[in-house]
């Protein structure tokens, strides 16, 4: 799991930011203080999401070069309610990788946060798997959502990793069978529904759907 520290003196704002980031499967710490945040440089930290001007004496640029001295490599996003192309000039310079203006939603935020782990850390976290709001490990074979671990058996992850690494393909049940199962099974295909059944149940958000008189296909 990626951990976020989200630097942000406005308290609601900060609660809903960090709310919609956890769903989306990040652990988050939080500061309203810039001076807190740089004690807490040296941690564990994936990204730092920084607002410029803050209610103390400490602002965003000077968190940004403090994390510098200790990481050159970590990204760092700007966030201001000022417009200007010289904040966004200077925080390129300090070695920000985005800079979004305030008000902002905060889905568009998450897809920024989504955009630059996935560029950063592609290459170290293969085996993990977003869908959705799902987050799948397949080193681990654990999914989490909202945060959440949902428990799945073995055959329950197999399958899902199988339509996960095969998305918009269809397979029959006779495909699936072999797949999950192995090629030695020799009960009913029926078993592949009541598999696909539990999996949708406790998946809801997974577009699992059926192709009639032949299997299910994941789009």
């Amino acid at each position: 799991m990626y951990t976020i520290c989200f630097v942000e003196d406005e308290i609601d704002l900060s609660n809903l930011i960090q709310t919609y980031l956890e769903r989306s499967g990040y652990k988050v710490v939080t500061f309203t203080k810039g001076q807190d945040a740089i004690n807490y440089i040296g941690n564990k930290v994936d990204l730092w999401i920084l607002d410029i001007m803050l209610g103390d004496d400490v602002s965003g640029y000077d968190i940004i070069k403090a994390i510098r001295k200790q990481d050159e490599d970590v990204p760092v996003i700007f966030t201001s309610a000022r417009d200007q192309d010289l904040d966004k000039i200077l925080g390129l310079e300090l070695g920000s990788d985005d800079y979004i203006t305030k008000p902002y939603s905060s889905k568009e935020l998450v897809l920024r946060v989504n955009k630059i782990i996935k560029r950063v850390y592609k290459d170290k976290n293969s085996d993990i798997i977003s869908y959705d709001e799902y987050i799948i490990d397949k080193d681990r074979r654990t999914v989490n959502f909202e945060n959440k671990e949902i428990k799945l058996t073995t055959l329950e992850f197999d399958l899902l990793l199988l339509f996960i690494e095969n998305k918009n393909k269809c397979f029959s049940r006779e495909e699936i069978l072999n797949a999950v199962w192995g090629n030695d099974y020799f009960g009913t295909d029926r078993v592949v529904d009541d598999l696909v059944r539990r999996v949708r149940k406790k998946m809801p958000k997974l577009k699992l759907s059926s192709v009639y008189g032949y299997g299910y296909r994941l789009s």
